[in-house]
C-alpha cells in the first residue's frame, strides 16, 4: 500500500524559488524523519510561551513532556517471536498522557498510532496534546513505540536509505536485510505490535481504550481490534487502507486524476482535464525517455533518472502532503497543472527542477527503514505465494499485473505505477519463506463498536477509494470526507477535522459537520496559454 507507509506522512512542500532549487528549494522529507507528521492548525498549536512542565514520574530520562500533563513511562519486556525464547526478548517503551483534570477518571484513553510503518509516537506527545486538545480535561492519552522502532528495541538490518537505489538494487538490499535478520525477522509483525500494545494496557489497569490510527496506523489498529476486541470502546481512522489491499496500487494511479480535476475545479485556475491528458502525454513521454538529472549525495554529484515511475511516486506520496494544512502556499499540487501544462509542450525544465529538488530531499535523508522494510515484507499483501520459489513468484507477478483491467491505472503504464511504491509491488519478492512471517489476512468480525474513518479528498497516498475499503471491514463505521484536505485530512487548517474526530472520541458519533464548507481550496497556479 505504500509508504503509504514511511512515505506515507509527507511534510509539506513550499514554492520553489527563483534560483536553483536542487539548492534552495525545503525538501520534503518522508515521516517519520520529519519533526511532526502533519503541522497543526493555528488554533491548535501550543503558545511560544508554554513553558510550564508537569513533573514525569515513574519514568526514564526518554520521557516525554508535555505541558500542564502529568507523564508516565515505563517500558514493557516481550518476547521478540513467540513461542521461541532462544531468540530473546526487547522492551516496548510507553508514555501515558494523563487528563488535566486528575479529581475525576478518564472518560476515556485514546491509544494511536502515526504511521509509517515506523512512526515513533513518544516523539509526538506535545503534538497529540495539541492535535486532542479540547480532550485533555478528560482523556488520558497513550502512546506507545512499536517495537523495532524508536525507544522500544530499535532493529537495524543495515539497510539504511534505499529510496535512491534503483528498483533491481532495492530487491537485493531487501534480500540481504532479511538474511541479516535471519529467524528474527519473523518478530517485526503488526500482530506481534498489537499484542504489545494490549500487554501495556493490560499492564496500565485500563480496560478499554479508543483506537486512533493514522496511515499505517489505519493497517495496525484493525489488526489490534481483531485479536483483542473486547478492550476497544470506539475506532477512529484517518487516511486509511484495509488489511487486504490491491499490492500494485491502482486506486493510487486512479485518485491522482481525480485530485488535479478537483484542484483545477475549485480554483478555477486550469482545466482539469486539459492536466489529466497533460499527465498522461508526460507519462508516455517519459516511458519512451526518461531524463537524467543530477544531485549531490555525500559531496559528490550523481546521476538520478526520471522516469514515469519516479513521477508516479511523487505525486503519490509529495502531492497529498500537507494538503490543506498550509491554505496560503502553492503546494506541489497546486504547482502541477502548470508545470505538467509546459512538460507536454516541450518545456520539461520547471518539472525537472520540482522533481530534482524532492529527490535531493531522499538523498539528504540519513535514516535506517530496516523496521519499515521488515513489517512491510511481513506483512502486506503481495501477488505471489510466499511458498513459490522466486522463478514461479515472479511468474504469479507477471500473471497477476497482467489481468489488471485496462485503465486501471489511467494516465499511467500498469508497469511503472504497479513498481511506483517504495513498500509495494515486487520490493518484497525475494523476502524468503524461511524465518519470516506471512502477509496478514483479517479472519475474524471486527468489534461492533462506533467507527469513522477520515479521509481527504485530496489524498492520492490513502486513496478514498481504499479508504472506503477500509470502512467496509466493520460492522458500521460512519465514512468523512474532507474537502480540500490529502494524507491527514483532519489537520486542515480550520481545525474542523480536527474538532470532528476529537467530538467523535469524547461522544461514539460524528458531529455537525457543516464547518467542512469553510475549508479553503487550495491555492493553483494558473496555466498559461500554449505555448506557440
Amino acid at each position: 500500500m505504500a509508504l503509504n507507509t514511511s512515505l506515507s506522512v509527507l511534510t509539506p512542500t513550499v514554492p520553489p524559488p527563483p534560483a536553483p532549487p536542487q539548492q534552495q528549494q525545503q525538501h520534503v522529507l518522508p515521516y517519520p524523519l520529519s519533526p511532526e507528521p502533519f503541522p497543526l492548525p493555528p488554533n491548535l498549536r501550543p503558545p511560544a510561551n508554554a513553558t510550564e512542565h508537569a513533573p514525569r514520574t515513574e519514568g526514564p530520562d526518554w520521557c516525554p513532556t508535555v505541558p500542564g500533563r502529568r507523564v508516565q513511562c515505563g517500558t514493557r519486556p516481550r518476547p521478540l517471536v513467540h513461542g521461541k525464547p532462544e531468540l530473546g526478548t526487547i522492551d516496548v517503551a510507553y508514555a501515558l498522557v494523563r487528563r488535566t483534570n486528575e479529581s475525576a477518571p478518564a472518560t476515556n484513553t485514546v491509544m494511536v498510532n502515526p504511521g509509517g510503518p515506523g512512526g515513533a509516537a513518544l516523539d509526538l506527545a506535545q503534538w497529540y496534546d495539541g492535535l486532542l486538545a479540547s480532550l485533555r480535561t478528560d482523556h488520558d492519552l497513550l502512546l506507545i513505540d512499536p517495537r523495532g522502532i524508536g525507544r522500544s528495541s530499535p532493529v537495524s538490518c543495515g539497510l539504511g536509505n534505499y529510496l535512491l537505489a534503483d528498483r533491481p538494487q532495492q530487491r537485493t538490499m531487501v534480500a540481504d536485510c532479511a538474511a541479516a535478520l535471519g529467524p528474527r525477522a519473523a518478530g517485526y509483525t503488526s500482530a506481534a505490535t498489537a499484542d504489545d500494545f494490549n500487554a501495556v494496557r493490560k499492564h496500565l489497569g485500563i480496560a478499554k481504550v479508543v483506537l486512533y490510527g493514522q496511515s499505517y496506523g489505519t493497517y495496525l489498529m484493525p489488526i489490534y481490534a481483531e485479536r483483542h476486541p473486547r478492550t476497544v470502546r470506539s475506532i477512529v481512522l484517518s487516511a486509511a487502507y484495509p488489511v487486504t489491499f490491491d499490492p500494485f496500487g491502482a486506486p493510487s494511479a486512479r485518485a491522482i486524476g481525480n485530485s488535479l480535476r478537483l484542484v483545477c475545479e475549485r480554483s478555477a485556475a486550469c482545466d482539469g482535464n486539459t492536466a489529466v491528458e497533460d499527465l498522461r502525454t508526460v507519462n508516455a513521454r517519459l516511458r519512451a525517455q526518461p531524463i537524467d538529472t543530477t544531485i549531490t549525495v555525500g559531496g559528490h554529484p550523481r546521476t538520478f533518472r526520471l522516469t514515469e515511475t519516479f513521477l508516479a511516486q511523487a505525486l503519490t506520496f509529495a502531492a497529498s502532503s500537507g494538503v490543506g494544512a498550509l491554505p496560503d502556499q502553492v503546494l506541489l499540487i497546486g504547482r502541477l497543472p502548470a508545470l505538467l501544462h509546459q512538460a507536454a509542450r516541450g518545456e520539461t525544465t520547471p518539472l525537472k527542477n520540482e522533481l530534482t529538488a524532492l529527490v535531493q530531499g531522499f538523498a539528504d535523508l540519513q535514516h535506517d527503514q530496516s523496521h519499515t522494510i521488515t513489517v512491510v515484507c511481513n506483512d502486506y499483501t503481495r501477488p505471489w505465494s510466499v511458498e513459490a520459489p522466486l522463478r514461479k513468484r515472479w511468474q504469479q507477478f507477471d500473471r497477476a499485473l497482467a489481468k489488471t483491467a485496462p485503465g486501471a491505472f489511467d494516465t499511467f503504464s500498469a508497469q511503472s505505477f504497479a513498481l511506483s511504491a517504495p513498500d509495494g509491488g515486487d520490493l518484497c519478492i525475494e523476502w524468503p519463506e524461511e524465518g519470516t512471517a506471512r502477509p496478514y489476512k483479517l479472519t475474524r468480525p471486527l468489534p461492533d463498536v462506533p467507527t469513522l474513518v477520515v479521509s481527504g479528498d485530496l489524498d492520492n497516498n490513502t486513496a478514498a477509494e481504499n479508504s472506503r475499503l477500509s470502512a467496509a471491514q466493520f460492522p458500521r463505521a460512519q465514512f468523512l470526507s474532507v474537502p480540500n484536505t490529502g494524507h491527514g485530512a483532519e489537520m486542515d487548517s480550520t481545525g474542523c477535522g480536527a474538532a470532528l474526530v476529537s467530538g467523535f472520541i469524547r461522544d461514539g458519533r460524528l458531529g455537525d459537520t457543516s464547518c467542512l464548507a469553510a475549508i479553503p481550496p487550495l491555492k493553483v497556479n494558473p496555466v498559461g496559454p500554449p505555448t506557440q
